[in-house]
């Protein structure tokens, strides 16, 4: 590793480590087996289901859809249009009353095609949004009365009213479908995707539910179970990786791709690829039997031996409190030998048994802080950037900044063998984007590497990537203050060292602030936004406005050491590593934590981190944080040695090296001892019977009850100290270090541990 890029120490999981899924190559058949469920009753019939009486004693949406009907043209004829939105124009959900109004939008729709003799009905929806899926909010807000099998009964009407027309029912799949939208897609005959579409999928397994509206029985049956294990479980359990159009067409979710030609309104209407679509259809109606023309029945068992493959997933998310993943696993499992009758049921079964769940519950809680720190709307008048460094992380930062800004940037190394290095970093960086070799080429136009400090002189900020060492900042913040503009905003992409320190060497240290950036810079979606006691309330918004234009979700954070994510992962991994210097075998460390539901334990972290640099700011921590960081001269060693915790490549099923334990022992001078100063608010270890402090080997349960303790008294401090909110650390460690959702934010989670009010007190009174 070049030590110029050692500013890469964000001690986090990326949300993209794991492998991308694969791609299911068992594609639809073109001669389906028909469907095996009743027909819905007539508008009048004494039988009509729930979408009248039933349903009024749920509870209904604040603003339900209000879908609209019209008649559009396509080549070879005219469709009716059912248009899904909401009057308010936000993204469209569904509730009780919104399953109503769209059952009976659909019915009439139907009617009309074949009174007036129209070629299908088309359900679409507006701008970039398809269906957005289920009204969570509503759901957890009436948790404890709404009738989930009943809200689950009546998604499953409006997909059979859809499967069992008499007439095509295709879905325009113009933008975001996810969940319930995407199970609205997938009951169509035929689905057409626009090409800009980036949102697919059925996160249901990830938020503490299942595919509820008929998605578990549907998609196996439509694209192959192989495919559809990936869709349904691998993707939701792998920080919910979601489809765009391309990947969709290519596993069988959508049927065809049209280019999206959006008006000023973002609308589409790809009247030429529908009417083509309406004129050779992939299916004469909705496939509720996985039958792939020539398979013979051994051909079959093996796809459907597929599905167990997930079975590792599923245990781990088990052993990390989610109960979903088990569910949806069951019914994908089911989907083979069930009618469309019994795998409706089960699905509405399994929504009963989810709902309540604190799991269900502590997601939406989740979701909501982190829509509440989603970046904001006020544009970035930045029009030049310089970029001091020309390691990996500065070469990511400089294609991020050109790329979304549109401005040019300039990167700054030592020396031309460096700046040439720079160059070729750079253009890696943009050959991993995929874009087309003219945009390849604007892009790389805006990116310029030297040697001249001056040439950052027009810059309206600059933001250091170098070593990660105090006086190397300071350094290159001297000379280059010298040359800038005195409005021109100065900024550090430090992630533990002071950034007060670092402007004590400026003229104006109020032009200074932190703009502390994770790796990888393109998919990670934090910004920690740090200010010192002297950085200017325009230098902060200058740093705000640029990370939102980018995309990125900003917490606030005083300057302190380790900021939030880092310091409280570092905190996480020293409890783990004392621990193993006091003898704990590493596959117990490892293990320990697994109840948490992290997405990796702490040892595979460690090295998918790197030792080395994991080492050098636990280091950092401990001089300026004391004791309860204690140094490891096990990790000493390992780095070292050059050893490694894992048997391969760093990823969360590669296989711990039980070797490294040697490294380790419960003689190691890191321990803490009975008498050493840890601030009295948490021991090194928790108490055991009889009031004794445990100063041997761990247990899991015993780690696991030190970790929360010990996390709750460094969020208690941070808390104490002014470094951050309370929901600006758990959006922080959501955004920045994979806690998982259905823990509510580590704030709730440690609540609910009890290991808060062990500590100072809880977070939620």
């Amino acid at each position: 590793m070049d030590p110029r890029d050692r500013h890469h120490e964000h001690i986090i999981p990326s949300a993209e480590e794991a492998p991308t899924p694969r791609v299911g190559t068992v594609l639809p058949t073109s001669s389906p087996l028909g469907t095996d469920g009743a027909a819905l009753p007539p508008p009048d019939s004494a039988e009509k289901p729930a979408t009248g009486t039933e349903a009024a004693s749920l509870p209904t949406e604040d603003v339900p859809l209000s879908p609209r009907t019209e008649v559009r043209d396509v080549p070879g004829g005219t469709v009716v249009v059912v248009v899904m939105e909401r009057p308010d124009g936000k993204p469209a959900t569904l509730g009780p009353e919104g399953l109503r109004r769209l059952t009976e939008a659909v019915r009439a729709a139907v009617v009309r095609c074949e009174r007036e003799g129209h070629l299908a009905v088309v359900l679409t929806g507006v701008g970039t949004t398809f269906l957005a899926g289920a009204d969570l909010d509503l759901v957890t807000r009436h948790a404890d009365s709404i009738s989930a099998r009943e809200l689950g009964r009546m998604g499953h009407v409006l997909v059979e009213e859809i499967m069992d027309a008499p007439v095509p029912v295709v879905a325009l799949v113009n933008g975001t479908a996810l969940g319930g939208g995407l199970e609205v897609a997938l009951a169509c005959r035929a689905r057409l995707a626009v090409d800009d579409v980036r949102m697919l999928g059925l996160p249901e397994s990830h938020l503490g539910l299942v595919a509820g509206w008929g998605g578990s029985f549907l998609l196996p049956h439509l694209i192959g179970p192989a495919a559809a294990t990936t869709v349904l479980l691998e993707n939701p359990l792998r920080n919910n990786r979601l489809l765009r159009a391309a990947d969709a067409l290519e596993l069988g979710v959508v049927d065809a791709v049209a280019h999206a030609r959006r008006d000023a309104d973002g609308e589409t209407w790809p009247a030429e690829e529908l009417g083509a679509l309406l004129a050779d259809p992939p299916r004469d109606s909705v496939p509720v039997r996985y039958a792939p023309e020539g398979a013979d029945e051994a051909e079959l068992q093996e796809a459907w031996e597929r599905v167990a493959e997930a079975e590792p997933l599923v245990e781990r998310a088990e052993r990390g409190g989610r109960a979903a993943p088990r569910r949806a696993f069951e019914l994908l499992t089911a989907a083979r030998t069930s009618s469309r009758t019994e795998a409706f049921a089960a699905e509405d079964e399994a929504l009963h048994e989810l709902v309540p769940t604190p799991q269900l519950r502590n997601t939406i809680h989740s979701m909501a802080i982190l829509r509440a720190h989603r970046p904001g709307r006020a544009a970035s008048q930045v029009r030049s950037v310089g970029v001091i460094g020309g390691g990996l992380m500065a070469s990511q930062l400089a294609v991020l900044l050109a790329g979304r800004l549109q401005v040019p940037v300039v990167l700054r190394e030592v020396d031309a063998e460096r700046a040439e290095r720079t160059r070729a970093l750079v253009a890696a960086e943009i050959g991993k984007l995929g874009l087309d070799g003219g945009a390849a080429e604007a892009l790389g136009g805006l990116l310029t590497a030297t040697t001249e400090l001056a040439d950052l002189a027009d810059a309206d900020l600059v933001i250091e990537a170098v070593f990660e060492e105090l006086s190397v900042k300071q350094q290159v913040f001297g000379e280059v203050e010298q040359l800038l503009r005195g409005d021109a905003v100065l900024a550090t992409n430090t992630s533990s060292l002071s950034v007060t320190a670092m402007g004590s060497v400026l003229q104006h240290p109020e032009r200074l602030v932190g703009i502390h950036f994770f790796n990888p810079v393109a998919r990670m979606p934090l910004v920690e936004i740090v200010r010192t006691p002297s950085t200017s309330p325009e230098a902060l918004e200058a740093a705000r406005t640029l990370a939102w234009a980018v995309g990125k979700t900003t917490i606030e954070v005083a300057d302190a050491p380790g900021f939030v994510v880092n310091r409280v992962l570092i905190r996480l991994l020293a409890e783990a590593l004392n621990s193993m210097e006091r003898g704990t075998p590493p596959a117990v460390v490892d293990s320990a934590l697994e109840p948490i539901g992290l997405p990796m334990g702490p040892l595979h972290l460690l090295q998918l981190v790197g030792p080395a640099v994991a080492n050098h700011v636990l280091h950092e921590l401990h001089n300026r944080l004391g004791d309860r960081y204690p140094l490891s001269p096990g990790l000493d060693a390992v780095v070292a040695e050059g050893a490694s915790f894992l048997t391969g490549p760093p990823s969360a099923t590669t296989p711990l090296d039980a070797s490294v334990g040697r490294f380790f022992g419960a003689a190691s001078a890191s321990t803490v001892s009975p008498g050493s100063d840890d601030g009295g608010r948490v021991p090194s270890s928790p108490p055991v019977a009889g009031g004794a402090r445990q100063y041997g080997p761990d247990d899991e349960a015993s780690l696991l009850r030190r970790v929360q303790l010990a996390l709750a008294d460094e969020v208690h401090r941070m808390i104490d100290e002014g470094v951050a909110a309370r929901d600006s650390i758990d959006v922080g460690m959501i955004t920045g270090a994979g806690w998982p959702l259905h823990r509510g934010g580590i704030t709730r989670y440690l609540d609910e541990a009890g290991a808060s009010e062990e500590t100072g007190g809880l977070f939620h009174p």
